[in-house]
């Protein structure tokens, strides 16, 4: 390969990298704002999932299921924080890429009156569809995972998904979430 053409596939793979963080940065946005229309676009549609914490370890099938999981999960009586970061991402072939995330996190749920916070390390994969990165599979397996009870909710003096999460969840992710 010349020395130009190798530059040209360097340049191209950094690009990828770029794409395939921003891809990732989008999925936690997208989470946290329960933003289901952004978050369709960057899921495959045959998408797999596995998020173990110390009380679930949920397993599914497809995009839509996903979506489903997501828009229950962080309704209208939710907090979500979660930062992803120290990405690790290496190309399979041209098309594909793995991921390892480190994620910090903190939710609170109103409704249930509990705060948890840990971390996990996100495994992902990655397919290049029609020139745009998409994920294909995501999961987590936690580090730690700090689960309190509150009696008084905290001071919320802004709260988004107050606003733009689905009011009422149709089933509580956790317990009840229908497997993929």
């Amino acid at each position: 390969m010349t020395d130009l053409a190798q530059l040209a596939k360097d340049i191209q793979q950094l690009k990828d990298l770029e794409a395939i963080k921003r891809v990732k940065y989008t999925y936690f946005r997208c989470i946290d704002t329960a933003n289901i229309p952004e978050l369709r676009e960057i899921l495959d549609e045959n998408v797999t999932a596995t998020l173990v914490g110390g009380t679930y370890n949920i397993k599914l099938e497809g995009r839509d299921n996903y979506l489903e999981m997501i828009a229950n999960g962080f309704h209208a009586q939710f907090v979500g924080h979660h930062n992803g970061h120290h990405p690790e991402i290496d190309f399979i072939s041209e098309t594909e890429a793995k991921g390892l995330w480190y994620l910090a996190d903190i939710a609170i749920d109103l409704r249930n009156k509990i705060t948890t916070t840990g971390t996990s390390f996100y495994r992902d994969v990655y397919k290049k569809k029609n020139g745009k990165w998409v994920i294909t599979h995501s999961g987590y397996e936690r580090v730690y995972e700090i689960v309190e009870p509150f009696e008084k909710a905290p001071n919320l003096t802004a709260h988004y998904l107050a606003k733009h999460g689905r009011k009422e969840p149709t089933y509580d992710t956790l317990k009840e979430f229908p497997k993929g």
